[in-house]
């Protein structure tokens, strides 16, 4: 697959992953793996190093994606993450119009704090395009927390019944576009952006 590589250097690889690929093996799930992807190809080329993922997207999720090049550094990038560190930003089309046109969901997770920030960014006929800010990292959080403001995202299937709405899509519209952080080895800032899929772009023109 042409998995396309963002951001590269000694330490760190970032890519932008496809929707419909998991990141790591899930239990009931196919082993083919963006991860076990990348491997490969890197044992093909002969080169001496592994990639380990430093977060998880979901399998319908496309975008930024972070591999670490050893231990040391998945290690410096897991806990960047934990400590809220990383700054990352979502794009998510939800269901509806949202009363407010910016706001934040606190509603806890599995029994864990949990914060998402959000600001819309345009209103169509049946939906509504955000701009998601999760300052924590549970799983699933903002699929769970847009599902609890009664606004699932649109291709929802999980959390939602794709039933109970007129507007379908054939994948799970939440792209992951931003990331920001510390580099744990040089210490500079990384920015990093990936445009929207060509899928959710047609979607938008579409809709």
């Amino acid at each position: 697959m042409n998995i396309p590589i963002v951001f590269e250097d000694d330490w760190l690889m970032v890519v932008n992953k496809p929707a419909g690929l998991l990141s790591v093996p899930a239990p009931g799930h196919a082993s083919r793996t963006l991860t076990g992807i990348l491997n490969q190809e890197t044992k093909e080329r002969g080169l001496k190093y592994q990639l380990y993922p430093c977060h998880r997207l979901d399998r319908e999720t496309s975008g930024l994606l972070v591999y670490a090049k050893s231990r040391s550094v998945e290690a410096k990038m897991g806990e960047a993450f934990k400590k809220r560190l990383v700054h990352k930003k979502y794009t998510a089309f939800v269901q509806g119009r949202l009363t407010s046109c910016a706001g934040q969901i606190t509603r806890s997770i599995e029994g864990k704090s949990a914060l998402t920030r959000y600001r819309v960014l345009a209103v169509h006929n049946d939906y509504s395009v955000v701009e998601v800010f999760p300052l924590t990292g549970r799983t699933n959080q903002i699929r769970i927390h847009f599902k609890y403001l009664h606004h699932p995202l649109v291709g929802e299937d999980r959390f939602a019944f794709r039933k109970d709405f007129a507007l379908r899509s054939k994948r799970l519209c939440l792209h992951a576009g931003f990331l920001e952080f510390k580099h744990p080895v040089t210490s500079r800032t990384v920015k990093l952006e990936a445009d929207l899929p060509e899928d959710l772009q047609k979607f938008l023109q579409e809709h």
